[in-house]
């Protein structure tokens, strides 16, 4: 007659086992383990679960590397026996079996029966698995077991996680097992009063929204020590992720910046040069993007091995592409229509839907997949605080891309001759400045720019004919903001947009805090006509 009711006693059998199995890791790879293994798994071919229960507490202790696939299907009911000779399988997913104490593919495994479960069984099972993977020589298995038991507070694996936190010799793993071992002795009202009030300073040096959530979910009754300690720490770590907040909406905000500082750069130039309203900038960006795709799509189809230097390609090309067709519409359009304002911002919007119907046809209306490399994807974790790798690169990107047109600008003859006609085109012409050539290849580089800007957010916005319009309104916003024609005005006006638009976003919502944004800047043209940086010389009078 089976004894259900055994099951305390089978519980810290299955304990004292497991420590057991903790203390003795180091030599449990040994040639005597590994043959013992048919007879460990052959004691699962029993219909008595105590017996089972049993079977897996000293599988688990006995260290065999078939201890965590002999258990995890037990777990998922794929352990079978034959009565004939007690030889246990695991049956796989597609229905073939493996011997389950050497892990071999099994022909032919005849009538089987399937181990049976209980609670003391499943509880067994749990504690295995556990301490199994606290003591897993993958660093991020442990980790990740270790983030499990703090996040399910069980009091069953204190035992396993004090002995790992002992042999742990990763400085991270062993801190994310202490936190793990400090959450369970909190919620436990066993433990001596002193262990539950340093514990929770342990918990305040992990200072996430975890922590505080279990802080916070003290039950009425705890001791006025303890509820006290938690009721400090709880300040504390408020505090710290305030500060962190602020970083991170700080680090948001340039990375907004950078964008916009991508998308305003390329305007910036053809609007203080050429004074000229470009309503198709946007789709300049978009024809960069699209570019990127291409190329993607030609390596992905010719040359794979080439992906990850995918946007190395892209980079010039985009900037070939969008430069040449920027060219075109000063040549062919624009031209015609200087010193008619309203008639030029009518011809570029007209351009610009244009344009998006022009990739509509060919593309597609949807959006469409461009890939990140390898070298852009992951993040770098500063405690609570994110940096994620794509918005790094294009943090450095946008960068690289100023200071070029800095050094273009300020080195070169083509520089000398852009900067002549924005100051006084009328005297630039009379000393001998092709004033229309000018007007065509600076329209060609604000374009070329624009190109290389869609390159940059097709890695972190979708790739579609309207990708450019989410941008061509705040890019005007930092061109007048910062200064018409003032480089070093579109940087400082692109980064104190983006941080200021992302320190609203919280508090007023996304839509309300743009609004708010371009209500102050209408505001601030009222005070400064000419922006942050006023462009000097006749030109402007």
């Amino acid at each position: 007659m089976r004894r259900e009711g055994a099951g305390p006693a089978i519980a810290l059998f299955a304990r004292l086992a497991l420590a057991l199995f903790l203390l003795a890791l180091p030599f449990a790879q040994s040639p005597t383990a590994a043959q013992d293994n048919p007879a460990l798994v052959q004691r699962f071919a029993t219909e008595t679960f105590n017996d089972i229960a049993q079977a897996v507490a000293t599988l688990a202790a006995s260290g065999s590397p078939r201890a965590l696939p002999v258990i995890e299907a037990l777990r998922t009911s794929r352990l079978v026996y034959r009565q004939a000779d007690r030889a246990v399988f695991i049956r796989e997913a597609e229905g073939a079996f493996v011997d389950a104490a050497t892990g071999q593919p099994v022909a032919e495994v005849g009538a089987t029966r399937p181990v049976r479960l209980n609670n003391n069984v499943r509880r067994a099972i749990a504690a295995a698995i556990g301490a199994l993977s606290l003591m897993n020589p993958d660093p991020a298995r442990r980790a990740s077991a270790a983030d499990a038991v703090f996040k399910s507070r069980d009091t069953e694996a204190l035992a396993a996680l004090t002995t790992a936190i002992g042999q742990e010799t990763d400085q991270r793993v062993r801190r994310l097992m202490e936190e793990a071992r400090a959450a369970i002795v909190i919620i436990d009202a066993s433990q001596p009063e002193a262990d539950r009030i340093a514990a929770v300073a342990i918990i305040q040096r992990r200072g996430d929204q975890d922590a505080l959530g279990l802080l916070g979910a003290l039950p009425a009754n705890t001791a006025p020590a303890l509820k006290e300690a938690a009721e400090t720490a709880q300040v504390a770590i408020r505090r710290t992720l305030a500060f962190y907040e602020a970083g991170q909406n700080v680090w948001f905000g340039i990375s907004l910046g950078s964008v916009l500082l991508l998308a305003a750069i390329g305007l910036a130039i053809t609007f203080g040069v050429m004074g000229v309203i470009n309503m198709a900038h946007g789709e300049m960006v978009m024809i960069g993007a699209y570019t990127t795709f291409v190329v993607q799509q030609v390596i992905r189809t010719h040359a794979p091995g080439l992906f990850d230097a995918s946007l190395f390609i892209a980079l010039p090309l985009a900037f070939l592409v969008a430069g040449a067709i920027g060219v075109l519409i000063e040549r062919g359009v624009i031209r015609h229509l200087y010193g008619r304002p309203l008639e030029t911002l009518l011809a570029t919007w007209g351009i610009s839907l244009i344009l998006q119907q022009a990739v509509r046809s060919w593309f597609g209306a949807t959006n469409r997949e461009v890939g990140t490399p390898s070298w852009m994807s992951g993040s770098i974790e500063l405690g609570p605080f994110v940096v994620t790798a794509n918005r790094l690169a294009i943090i450095v990107f946008a960068g690289l891309v100023f200071a070029t047109l800095l050094v273009v600008l300020k080195r070169t003859s083509f520089g000398l001759q852009t900067r002549a006609v924005t100051q006084n085109r009328r005297m630039a012409g009379a000393m001998g400045i092709r004033t229309n050539w000018v007007d065509a290849f600076t329209f060609g580089l604000g374009s070329g720019i624009a190109g290389l800007a869609g390159v940059a957010l097709s890695q972190i916005d979708n790739v579609s004919p309207n990708l450019g319009q989410g941008y061509i309104i705040d890019s005007f916003l930092v061109v007048v903001f910062g200064g018409v024609g003032n480089l070093w005005g579109t940087l400082v006006g692109a980064l104190m947009l983006g941080i200021a638009n992302k320190f609203l976003e919280p508090y007023a919502g996304a839509v309300l805090g743009k609004i708010l944004l371009l209500v102050f800047i209408i505001l601030f043209i009222q005070k400064r006509p000419r922006g942050l940086f006023a462009l000097k010389g006749r030109a402007v009078e």
